[in-house]
């Protein structure tokens, strides 16, 4: 009778643990809830280190989840679909960008907003883009002189 207590114990921590992991998830990582967004599209020469859940960010502020990313085979160019929050309107002179955390830190979507008294609707192309930069070229190029 005592382990068959121990077991119901056991069990029922193990079901309180997955519970609390699933309401954490649910509250921080935008797992759950996909309400509340509308969605934009850019296009990028290259989108090195951007994948499906990378952020979007204003201001260093999370406004959003990169939702696609597919190849244009026409143009070749790297096609990035991503939702944004329903409270964030953004000037439809407003420029995108891949940008790092640092160094040896993650990628991201940075959101440049413009000045203009338009906005941008549910399925508009940010067409205003600039692409990933490799930290490997940039250092080749410091170390040979810059002249390539």
């Amino acid at each position: 009778m005592a382990s068959q207590t121990a077991e119901i114990v056991t069990g029922g921590l193990v079901v309180a643990a997955a519970a609390g992991f699933l309401i954490y998830a649910s509250q921080f990582g935008d797992i759950v809830s996909g309400d509340g967004t509308y969605p934009l599209t850019a296009s990028f020469r290259s989108a090195e280190g951007v994948g499906v859940g990378t952020d979007v960010r204003l201001a260093g502020v999370k406004v959003g989840t990169v939702t696609g990313l597919s190849l244009d085979p026409q143009t070749f160019r790297a096609q990035a679909q991503f939702a944004i929050n329903d409270g964030v309107e953004l000037p439809d002179d407003t420029a995108v960008s891949v940008a790092t955390e640092g160094l040896l830190g993650g990628t991201f979507i940075e959101v440049l907003p413009g000045g203009s008294e338009f906005s941008y609707g549910a399925g508009d192309e940010i067409l205003d883009t600039e692409s990933s930069v490799s930290i490997i070229s940039l250092l080749l190029k410091f170390v040979s002189g810059g002249d390539e």
